[in-house]
């Protein structure tokens, strides 16, 4: 079945897809938004289960990033802050690392020589006025390195780096030996700096389900998997045909590749998060608990950020660790370890083994690439762009204009008809 023909149709209701839908409805399109599940957001989505508030894998949101400021309504999300920093927890002992203008009261361990050495702590501190202050466009431009090579080179000691920098930003890169492009490292940590990290009251599934409200009635068409893109549109897998001038494929990378073959896509990063019932809270604080001697990424009360995301008092552990064969047992007595606690009678929830969870961004990395495929075929995503919500958006918004542009031209390079005798 062939059904009526839209001007462009997008491929996937994740950031990308919403970002790209809403753009070219603002510009005038006609567009249609098709997503295989039941609901928008792909890798932004929540679960409940048995009352519990789950977001599928560990999730944070950065309120800094120019495309969330643009576009979300951040007071309706109704955000709940973690605390501006982490806890370091290992063979060496607990330290905490905070912001010390957001948290004077508790920066007592970066006094000299308790956690890191004055050098470090001065190359960090320039590093982090350096990366707040200076221009995104300026750091996209900056000499390209892996995040170990630059952070050596700013002055971190290779201690303070493998005992404390690399077991934290694994958990944001998804790879412990930091060769994520410098460049998306001076981003990211500007981000960090500028920004706070939250989570909505009803769990990350909010952001997507926000943008998702702005589309037209009738415009999104969720329950709809893309069995293949075509000549003239795309084939649903239940036989309907739907007709397009141009299509958007704003999947993830591995369904991208599949719909567009030969299109490049970067490797993968693994991750398995897991959620526990625990009797009672083993940190009374909404902060992030890294392991220092990296058996995990990173643990963190999920029920201290947000409460409600509990339904009957219990508190909710998140756990996450690289790769998608973690021993959940193994992971639960870690992360004991960590808070000093007996986990025995935690109770797991669920866990999500997410197999590409971000996409790699070794140096050279380019930050912001075309969406254009092939003639009226385009793709979008943060794997076109920077691993983070900030690039799934943007790349989302340059695939709208570069889809808008593409039509004018093309409406533009049609002859007129000429009408009337003798003309």
């Amino acid at each position: 079945m062939s059904l009526d023909a839209t001007e462009v149709v997008v491929v996937g209701a994740g950031l990308a897809g919403l970002a790209c839908a809403l753009d070219l409805t603002a510009a005038g399109r006609d567009v249609l938004l098709v997503e295989a599940a039941e609901e928008v957001g792909g890798r932004m989505r929540t679960d409940v289960v048995r009352g519990f508030r789950l977001d599928r894998g560990f999730q944070v949101f950065n309120t800094s990033y120019p495309q969330v400021k643009r576009r979300l309504d951040l007071r309706a999300l109704r955000l709940h802050p973690f605390t501006a920093g982490f806890l370091t927890a290992g063979a060496r002992g607990s330290h905490r690392v905070v912001d010390p203008t957001r948290h004077p009261g508790r920066s007592r361990d970066l006094l000299p020589g308790r956690l890191m050495p004055l050098r470090d702590l001065a190359a960090l501190g320039l590093l982090g006025a350096c990366d707040a202050v200076l221009p995104a466009g300026v750091l996209k431009r900056l000499p390209e390195t892996s995040t170990a090579r630059a952070l050596r080179a700013a002055g971190v000691s290779r201690r303070t780096l493998d005992t404390l920098l690399a077991p934290f930003l694994a958990g944001i890169f998804l790879e412990e030996g930091l060769e994520t492009s410098s460049r998306m490292f001076h981003l990211v940590w500007r981000s960090l700096v500028r920004g706070s990290l939250c989570l909505p009251r009803d769990g990350i599934g909010a952001v997507p389900r926000q943008l998702a409200d702005r589309l037209p009635e009738g415009r999104l068409l969720l329950g709809a998997p893309v069995d293949r893109v075509t000549a003239d549109g795309v084939a649903l897998a239940d036989g309907s045909v739907l007709r397009a001038g141009a299509v958007v494929v704003a999947t993830g990378m591995a369904r991208a590749a599949r719909l567009l073959p030969g299109l490049p896509v970067p490797a993968g990063r693994a991750v398995t998060t897991f959620y526990h019932a625990a009797p009672a809270a083993p940190l009374r604080e909404p902060t992030l608990v890294v392991d220092a001697d990296r058996h995990l990424l990173n643990t963190v009360v999920l029920s201290e950020v947000v409460p409600g995301c509990s339904p009957d008092g219990r508190a909710l552990v998140s756990t996450s660790v690289l790769g998608t064969d973690a021993d959940e047992e193994a992971a639960r007595t870690r992360a004991g370890v960590l808070y000093g606690a007996d986990t025995s009678r935690w109770r797991l929830l669920a866990d999500y083994r997410i197999a590409d969870a971000l996409p790699a961004g070794p140096a050279p990395l380019a930050l912001s690439r075309t969406t254009r495929f092939a003639p009226g075929r385009y793709v979008c995503g943060d794997h076109r762009a920077t691993a983070s919500v900030q690039g799934a958006l943007a790349s989302g918004a340059r695939a709208a204009r570069e889809v808008s542009a593409d039509l004018d031209r093309a409406r533009l390079a049609r002859p007129a008809v000429r009408g009337g005798a003798g003309r």
